[in-house]
């Protein structure tokens, strides 16, 4: 069988317009320059094609030649390894052993809370107590970007590309940091993490949506 990712002439990347974890892999797409197809699937599509790839259906899904990939992490430290500069991991161990922990904890602590306030079912109770358990997450960690440029390093790496679609969809989860001394070191970081042209490359329509309903907060 000839490859999806042959028979469109190169690398392939099946995404959500609204998906944060499909925002994460393009942020690391842009900001490795890699050239790719994009093929944006709206929340609750499935195509064949992305069905041939991936038996779950489910988006980001990345095809390079033979090799095909379907969960977000897998394939941000894949495109890390495959296209080395700029290194989005630190070069030793122990630093690399605490940015893939930094990504377990923004998964654990903030992506299940958005996955579950956008979920279908959910009350309206329910939301709220997550609203408030992600602004205090946010809130608890805002220090810490007061002596460290990125997410608890000096470098941007990995972390970060999972960080900045969460704060770009704040206003769309109902939550504002506002503006005060305790949340300005979280604020900054969102400006610095929103600056880099990988950033603005790597937006789909939705989210320049968001970014212009960021900036009329």
């Amino acid at each position: 069988m000839i490859s999806l990712a042959a028979r469109r002439g190169g690398m392939v990347l099946f995404s959500g317009p609204e998906d944060h974890y499909s925002h994460r892999v393009r942020i690391v797409l842009e900001e490795k320059s890699v050239k790719y197809a994009l093929e944006p699937l709206p929340r609750g599509e499935i195509s064949e094609e992305l069905l041939e790839i991936n038996p779950y259906g489910t988006v980001p899904t990345f095809c390079d030649r033979e090799l095909a990939l379907y969960e977000s992490g897998v394939i941000m430290e894949y495109l890390d390894e495959r296209f080395p500069h700029p290194p989005l991991m630190p070069a030793l161990p122990v630093e690399r052993g605490h940015i893939r922990l930094y990504v377990y904890r923004i998964g654990k602590d903030c992506c299940q809370s958005i996955d579950r306030i956008l979920a279908p079912d959910v009350t309206e109770e329910e939301q709220e107590r997550l609203r408030k358990d992600l602004l205090e997450r946010l809130l608890g960690i805002a220090p810490t970007f007061a002596e460290k440029k990125f997410f608890l390093s000096d470098e941007f790496t990995l972390a970060d590309c999972c960080m900045a679609p969460i704060l770009l969809r704040l206003p769309r989860l109902g939550l504002d940091l506002g503006k005060s001394a305790q949340t300005r070191p979280l604020l900054n970081y969102r400006d610095r993490l929103f600056a880099r042209e990988s950033f603005g490359r790597s937006l789909s329509e939705d989210e320049k949506d968001m970014w212009e309903e960021l900036d009329s907060v």
